[in-house]
């Protein structure tokens, strides 16, 4: 077996660590079983470029029992689990190259490791392995039948590739499921970002002002955790629609230069660059502290705080302060990268059981049917989608009505004289 992981005796941990989030993955668990008896991935190479941590690994594990060879790498450098990837490869059989806190080069070298295994399906949490492939490994693509992709920065890339007409192949949207977007991003984010804020500060939340840029399904799901916490969250937009819901919560809205003066905590969602630049550096709070829940480390303008600052100390592991000419400080943690995999353990396993389980369901449909597909991004299909919203209400043990055969009728009607 091919790996390279920072020490195969973590898997013990490792390995706990795995079981205790499957006991949290119910919809996942179900789509396993069924995988080992059916086997309908056998012989598939599968290429993923994800984040390694628990409940990556009991996707892994359910792609490995449907029968497909995989192969695995880290979507981040500074969210590997080291305890998890050791268990990945000692009780899994997994194929996996990811170190925690590994350098640029490492992190490409994982990528072509990866790409190496010449996937047929691609797995992707921010399309660096799809922008390899199209880049830099263009003779491996006559190989994928297509890919997945996981975030909403990943399928920003990929549709533009496709509007572009080099996207090589069909891609599922997993993003955009209702059972991903709406559970994940929205409850999942805001859990996991203020965790990984208090492991990295210990800091009180209640009584201080947060600051979040970015008010979709992450921004949305972070305020209203934030409030419960006793925060005041004032949010930072560019959608006119997107500020005004924030308004209608109840949240305040303003510019992030203007925002910055009342910032305790500033935390961005959006999946854009430069999100906090200059200017709001500029007026920003003494000692306020910045961090990043979007997937890449471009939200926050580091560069100008290096090229700016007097002054950089690593307070603790992932906690940096930068003195300004004035004496002000700025806190960024864990470099500007995703805080609640970087300081925290990311998603909790229950939103992450609907959004993988989209994942292999994707992946076995895709195989299936991907002759009859087009290369460009597509929606997971709505069945899809709603099986997994009625596995997990039963695995809950919730009840729902049904339409009767009138009420069908009737939702479809437009003449009810006639019904």
């Amino acid at each position: 077996m091919n790996h390279d992981i920072k020490d195969i005796a973590l898997a013990d941990e490792g390995l706990a660590r795995i079981l205790w989030a499957d006991r949290d993955m119910p919809v996942l668990a179900s789509i396993r079983e069924r995988f080992e008896r059916e086997k309908p991935l056998d012989g598939v190479r599968i290429g993923a470029c994800m984040h390694v941590t628990t409940e990556t690994a009991n996707l892994m594990h359910a792609l490995s029992a449907s029968g497909a060879k995989v192969t695995l790498c880290a979507s981040n450098p500074l969210s590997t689990q080291d305890d998890t990837a050791a268990s990945l490869v000692r009780d899994f059989g997994i194929d996996v190259f990811a170190v925690a806190g590994e350098d640029a080069d490492t992190y490409n070298r994982h990528i072509e490791a990866v790409i190496a295994c010449d996937p047929q399906i691609v797995m992707d949490d921010g399309a660096d392995l799809d922008t390899a492939l199209h880049t830099k490994f263009t003779d491996k693509l006559a190989h994928v039948v297509g890919g997945t992709e996981e975030t909403t920065t990943g399928v920003v890339r990929l549709m533009s590739m496709a509007a572009e007409g080099t996207l090589a192949y069909p891609v599922f949207n997993i993003n955009d499921a209702n059972t991903k977007h709406c559970f994940d991003n929205h409850y999942g984010t805001g859990q996991s970002t203020l965790d990984g804020i208090v492991r990295a500060t210990n800091r009180l939340l209640c009584g201080r002002t947060i600051v979040i840029s970015g008010y979709g399904y992450c921004g949305s799901g972070l305020a209203l955790r934030a409030k419960g916490m006793g925060m005041r969250v004032i949010v930072c937009e560019v959608d006119p629609l997107k500020a005004l819901e924030a308004h209608m919560e109840g949240y305040e809205v303003m510019p992030a230069a203007e925002a910055a003066r009342f910032a305790d905590v500033w935390v961005t969602v959006t999946g854009n660059c430069k999100v906090v630049d200059g200017p709001a550096f500029e007026n920003m709070k003494d000692g306020a502290i910045v961090c990043n829940s979007g997937h890449f480390d471009s939200e926050i303008n580091l560069e100008w705080l290096e090229d700016h600052a007097t002054k950089k100390e690593e307070i603790k592991p992932l906690v940096e302060e930068y003195t300004l000419p004035d004496g002000r400080t700025v806190i960024v943690l864990a470099q500007g990268r995703l805080v609640n995999l970087s300081c925290a353990e990311g998603h909790p396993a229950s939103v992450m059981d609907m959004s993988f389980a989209n994942q292999a369901l994707a992946a076995e449909y895709l195989y299936l049917h991907a002759g009859e597909l087009e290369n460009k991004v597509y929606d997971v299909p709505a069945a899809i989608d709603t099986h997994v919203a009625r596995v997990k209400l039963e695995t809950l043990g919730i009840e729902i009505d049904e339409l009767t055969e009138e009420q069908v009728k009737y939702m479809s009607s437009w003449n009810f004289e006639t019904l």
